[in-house]
């Protein structure tokens, strides 16, 4: 048996188990997610990240969900891979290049009294509106996307923040069945790839309520990448302008959609749950 050094974070409730890949080899990490993810018999997580070496950036992040499937980028997750390179002293910059499958990343870290992360600030680059394939070719960019499913009728926005989102503005939150509503939009033949499903109540023009179905996770306490794709949304749809707060299971983040270079900047939490050791054959 090979004994593994990992440790849990957060960023708004959506956890992560983390590995310095740098330091400890790790075979199968997709098998070693379905594994670890599960509450009862493993860690218990939302999915596996690891952090290795990158030829284009300070370091590489490399994301699988708790199916197994591994994602393109994770507003949270890397929001905490900032926060583990700096408390344990593998950077002393608090601007962090971080490469991903969906491109590097600029992370500001936010430093607490004590001289570690507790929140910080991602350039999470240009949304890109280009509607999914199977869409008609007559279907602008942007534009709202009909779909009837299941005796619902729901009518969202497509953004992709390197992986898909479909923003679904609703009146009631509480009214959606979002095991049963995100499961079957996640798969729907719009979708071949799978997709992640945002339900957004306006709050107020500055304050939206989120909820998330992540493609290869489930329900999650939070999505960095779908705050960003919520705050796109609505704006296109006129709901909001160009930033606000989302607030989701887990906590409350703050998307700005610049009008001087149209970024997304993601700001919100990364906080460390535990530290420990797993064993593996």
């Amino acid at each position: 048996m090979k004994t593994i050094r990992f440790t849990k974070m957060h960023g708004a409730g959506n956890d992560y188990i983390y590995v310095d890949t740098t330091r400890e080899s790790l075979p199968h990490p997709e098998q070693l997610a379905v594994c670890w993810s599960k509450s009862h018999t493993g860690i218990g997580s939302d999915g596996l990240i690891c952090i290795g070496k990158s030829d284009k950036a300070d370091f590489f992040m490399h994301m699988y969900n708790s199916d197994g499937s591994e994602g393109r980028m994770c507003g949270n997750g890397i929001r905490c891979v900032g926060k583990y390179v700096y408390d344990h002293q593998m950077t002393h910059q608090q601007d962090v290049s971080i490469e991903t499958l969906s491109g590097v990343k600029t992370v500001h870290l936010h430093l607490s009294a004590d001289g570690l992360v507790d929140s910080a600030t991602v350039d999470m680059g240009q949304p890109q509106l280009e509607m999914p394939a199977q869409c008609t070719k007559s279907t602008a960019e942007g534009a709202p996307i009909s779909i009837d499913l299941n005796g619902h009728h729901y009518e969202g926005t497509f953004v992709s923040m390197g992986n898909p989102h479909f923003v679904i503005p609703v009146k009631d939150i509480q009214e959606v069945d979002l095991t049963q509503e995100g499961s079957a939009l996640e798969r729907h033949p719009l979708f071949p790839e799978g997709c992640n499903i945002e339900f957004v109540q306006p709050l107020t023009p500055y304050q939206l309520r989120t909820r998330v179905w992540e493609r290869g996770s489930g329900i999650t306490q939070a999505c960095g990448t779908g705050a960003c794709a919520t705050v796109v949304a609505a704006t296109l749809r006129g709901i909001t302008d160009h930033q606000a707060d989302i607030q989701m299971d887990g906590g409350t983040l703050h998307v700005e959609w610049s009008q001087a270079d149209h970024h997304i900047y993601l700001t919100g939490p990364a906080e460390t749950v535990f530290d420990g050791q797993i064993s593996i054959p």
